[in-house]
């Protein structure tokens, strides 16, 4: 019989050592970013209906999660505000006694090794829910980034290490850098939502930091799905105007993204896997439809394959873990 000449692949997939040998992508718990929602009250540590284990957690808990990740090896975290109190101009993001700034207190007094990260937007603290101020139904551009840039200067103030602006209205990181130089704070760098789109991905998120919009949608300053080009145009302006890091959410459905942001700039990239995401797989695990630990690890070095450098995920302590146990 005549030998037949083709390449032989699998030679590399002989065995666990081999493949280990020639993987391409890994994960470390390094590249974890833990989203902490934190509201006000005490002895609050109640489960997110739409998130199984994820939690609101009140101040005099915050240290016990943030224990936890130290232990598990993640080295930031991302920090969401639930407050009491919202008004038409959510206030209470830029309050020095907001909830943020007392938990980001919190956490650089007792574990200063801990990177804080401050989600910079409105939408949870105004009683409308939009991310800018309204005025006739309409979400007001410039008149918001003065309160963008408000809230990231009092969240630094509180010692946050990193600044991440998600409400995407134009010019956003220009008014955030700008504010935060003239404060003296010229060394905190921005994590910035470049790439934001208008996802169907969000509900469970909007469950967890109470911020549904109560009138229209968000399609006027969030990006189209559908959209490619847009993508890119926004990443660009994003750098031009000082963002020290790029966000693309949702990560998932938008990997093609992903890799050309990173592809076309050098800043570090960090995937947002959403909460939509986190959910589909917890829902699918409940009903025993798939194995939990092997599809949230194929998803999360699928995004890093894409060109992520770090990974905002709820799945992070449970990732820690079984990276720890490998």
């Amino acid at each position: 019989m005549k030998e037949l000449e083709f390449d032989r692949h699998r030679r590399l997939r002989g065995s666990d050592a081999l493949r280990a040998m020639v993987r391409e992508t890994w994960l470390r718990t390094e590249d974890f970013i833990y989203p902490l929602f934190v509201v006000e009250g005490e002895n609050i540590h109640r489960e997110v209906p739409s998130m199984p284990g994820v939690f609101h957690v009140s101040l005099d808990g915050v240290m016990n999660e943030i224990n936890e990740c130290i232990e598990l090896g993640i080295k930031s975290i991302i920090l969401f505000g639930v407050p009491k109190d919202k008004d038409s101009h959510g206030s209470q993001a830029y309050a020095e006694e907001g909830i943020v700034q007392q938990a980001t207190r919190l956490i650089k007094k007792e574990a200063p090794e801990m990177v804080v990260i401050a989600d910079t937007c409105l939408c949870q603290y105004t009683d409308h829910g939009h991310c800018g101020i309204v005025e006739n139904g309409k979400v007001l551009n410039d008149p918001t980034l003065d309160l963008l840039a408000k809230t990231a200067v009092s969240q630094a103030k509180a010692g946050a290490d990193i600044i991440a602006p998600s409400n995407m209205m134009d010019g956003f990181v220009t008014a955030i850098r700008y504010g935060l130089d003239e404060a003296g704070f010229h060394d905190v760098p921005i994590m910035s939502y470049a790439v934001k789109y208008s996802s169907s991905f969000y509900g469970p998120f909007r469950d967890a930091a109470h911020s549904s919009p109560q009138f229209g949608d968000r399609k006027t300053y969030q990006m189209d799905p559908a959209n490619r080009l847009e993508a890119l145009r926004e990443a660009d302006s994003d750098v031009n105007e000082g963002a020290d890091f790029l966000i693309v959410k949702p990560a998932l459905s938008y990997l093609d993204i992903m890799r050309e942001v990173k592809d076309r700039h050098a800043l570090p990239i960090v995937a947002y896997n959403v909460s939509g995401e986190y959910s589909m797989i917890k829902a699918a695990a409940a009903n025993g439809w798939i194995n939990e630990q092997e599809v949230i690890l194929e998803k999360l070095t699928s995004m890093k394959r894409a060109g992520a450098d770090l990974i905002i995920t709820y799945h992070a302590k449970e990732a820690a873990r079984w990276i720890k146990e490998q």
